[in-house]
């Protein structure tokens, strides 16, 4: 490919989707262009960008899609999970008195990552919550609302006690219940564009997105999250992701790695970061 159609590409990507093509990723837009190519009856990648650069507004969304990365599966990295039901919910639950939590799972992807809360939701006593899943990417979207998956992908981070109980068999495959489906709300959504109609959220998951954006689009959406957190709320990044460097408006919980709160001004300031719960 040659070196314009390559920056037309990027250029491309980046404003749909924050997603940075850098030279090296050469291998990627062939993995990736290349079913997109067969499906639309084009000669490969190449052809797909010839068509973007004549306008094509439908491929240009199609290709910034396949483009983005959905790798996910059950209780992924386990430790924000763990910060779930050990420091958040604890901290939250007394704060809330009783009113349900409101959470928001941002690139989302397949849907693992707001089904796996959605399952510990259900297993803790007393704790009633709302979920959004949100993704760019309307097909991921679809998949994550039917909440259909291989045993490949259940096999994935889901203990058997969890398959059984919280899922049904569908043929070959596995099916999550109703009742943990109908707790959580499946939207498509960019991080790049306004997200303040969500309201005001009490845990945000935003985890293994960042690393994707370059700097300045990383500080924008961190500065805006901040906004759409409640004051004692908590925001819940990758391992690799940090706050670090980018904005003002968040502060690490102690002791917890990829676990924020905002950072209220001195005069603000509430009272100071939970402990974990032993």
């Amino acid at each position: 490919m040659s070196e314009t159609k390559y920056k037309f590409l990027a250029a491309e990507v980046k404003k749909r989707s924050g997603l940075i093509l850098g030279p090296e990723k050469g291998y990627l837009i062939e993995s990736r262009l290349a079913p997109l190519a067969r499906a639309e009856g084009l000669a490969g990648p190449e052809a797909v960008v010839d068509a973007m650069m004549r306008g094509d507004q439908r491929l240009c969304a199609a290709a910034s899609e396949a483009l983005a990365t959905h790798e996910t599966f059950f209780f992924r990295d386990k430790t924000p999970f763990d910060m779930f039901t050990d420091v958040m919910v604890p901290a939250l639950r007394q704060a809330r008195a009783g009113r349900p939590f409101k959470i928001w799972c941002a690139a989302a992807s397949t849907g693992q990552e707001p089904y796996s809360l959605a399952m510990l939701i259900r297993e803790m006593n007393g704790i009633s919550a709302s979920i959004l899943a949100t993704d760019m990417c309307a097909h991921v979207m679809e998949k994550a609302k039917a909440g259909i998956y291989s045993q490949f992908e259940v096999q994935r981070g889901l203990a058997i006690q969890r398959l059984v109980k919280h899922f049904e068999q569908a043929g070959d495959s596995w099916r999550v219940k109703p009742e943990l489906r109908e707790m959580i709300r499946f939207e498509t959504g960019n991080l790049l564009e306004d997200f303040s109609r969500y309201g005001t959220l009490d845990i945000i998951f935003c985890r293994n997105v960042l690393i994707y954006f370059d700097v300045e689009s990383k500080a924008k959406i961190l500065n805006r999250l901040a906004q759409q957190l409640a004051p004692d709320g908590y925001l819940v990044l990758g391992a690799a992701e940090t706050v670090v460097g980018l904005t003002d408006s968040f502060k690490p919980v102690p002791g917890h790695r990829g676990l924020y709160m905002r950072n209220q001004p001195a005069a603000q300031a509430g009272p100071a970061a939970p402990r974990a719960v032993a």
